[in-house]
């Protein structure tokens, strides 16, 4: 193992893991991956709660980030128990935050991916109620073992945070996976392509733009110590009740108000427009705090389809698939 590695990349053949390893080398870091699974994008093959491993890592490297990104998620609810979820989820984090601190000063930044699924039964409100507004002060109501060991994540990172001193921020990202939506209904309203660059509106991030922010916080984060921030496009209207009526009503009328070249756009592709938005990601505090500037927000992806332009990154289709069961499970499984 090379002692040059300065970025410790956790989960690096999923998802988020593999766009991470993809680009960092280009911004000037060597990072180092760990997966349970081996890839082309995974340096060590082994688990976050194999205390021994994490150890060597540390011992054999002069690491100076972290960014945690391994995970079980939403689709092992089904296929993974409890106790796996904890041992992943909680101590693996636990783990790396008690060998992290041990290199005190030496750590600029500890990164740890969660997600906005830990706002949980926050973040739908009934039929004919507006639209929830979600930010950074919205307390977490976990509706499964993933948000529940998520939450319990979090809260590991601030004790931790307080205890040793090392800086920590904590990411809350929305959806980027680029499997199709897990609910029949919504798959069934709409092309999962139509149905993705709605989502950029109110509950979605380009993986590209997923990355430029953990490299914000990676540069910020000596500074800041301490933060939890929303990771999700811009959304392209604001919390002012009206507007939250009229996305439960028609979502249509706003993005319509907002962009006028949304419906041409529509028409061309045949394309078709929510019939309710019942939330929104507001990220403008890490826009604001980590100096943050997403790409992909749904205006610019309006302004490349009228250019026939993609409306995901590269890097997106890089990425690609990466499944989650060895075995088929629905839209989640293999690639």
């Amino acid at each position: 193992m090379s002692s040059s590695y300065d970025v410790l990349v956790t989960g690096s053949a999923g998802h988020l893991g593999t766009a991470l390893m993809l680009s960092l080398p280009s911004l000037g870091f060597k990072p180092l991956g760990i997966d349970i699974l081996p890839s082309s994008t995974t340096t060590l093959v082994g688990s976050v709660s194999d205390r021994n491993l994490i150890t060597s890592v540390f011992d054999s490297n002069h690491i100076k980030h972290v960014l945690h990104a391994a995970t079980l998620h939403k689709p092992h609810v089904c296929s993974h128990s409890k106790e796996d979820f904890i041992s992943t989820n909680v101590v693996g984090t636990l783990i790396l935050l008690e060998e992290s601190s041990r290199f005190g000063a030496q750590i600029e930044s500890f990164v740890f991916f969660s997600t906005t699924s830990t706002f949980g039964m926050a973040l739908s409100p009934k039929p004919g109620y507006p639209a929830a507004w979600i930010d950074e002060s919205i307390v977490p109501v976990p509706k499964n073992i993933y948000g529940v060991t998520k939450v319990a994540a979090e809260d590991m990172c601030a004790l931790m945070q307080k205890q040793s001193g090392i800086p920590v921020l904590i990411l809350r990202t929305s959806r980027f996976f680029p499997e199709e939506d897990d609910d029949e209904d919504r798959r069934a309203a709409m092309s999962d392509e139509n149905l993705k660059v709605l989502e950029l509106a109110y509950r979605r991030c380009d993986i590209e733009d997923i990355v430029s922010a953990s490299v914000c916080a990676m540069k910020r984060a000596k500074d800041i110590r301490w933060g939890k921030y929303i990771i999700s496009a811009p959304p392209p209207f604001n919390s002012d009740m009206n507007t939250l009526n009229a996305l439960n009503r028609s979502p249509a009328e706003v993005l319509r108000k907002e962009f006028p070249d949304v419906d041409i756009v529509f028409k061309e592709k045949g394309w078709k427009h929510l019939a309710r938005i019942d939330r929104v990601y507001d990220s403008s505090r890490a826009v604001k705090d980590l100096g943050w500037t997403p790409k992909y927000t749904f205006g610019k992806t309006v302004e490349r389809l009228v250019r026939g332009e993609q409306w995901k990154s590269d890097l997106t289709a890089r990425v690609g698939r990466k499944g989650y069961h060895a075995v088929r499970t629905g839209v989640y499984t293999t690639k």
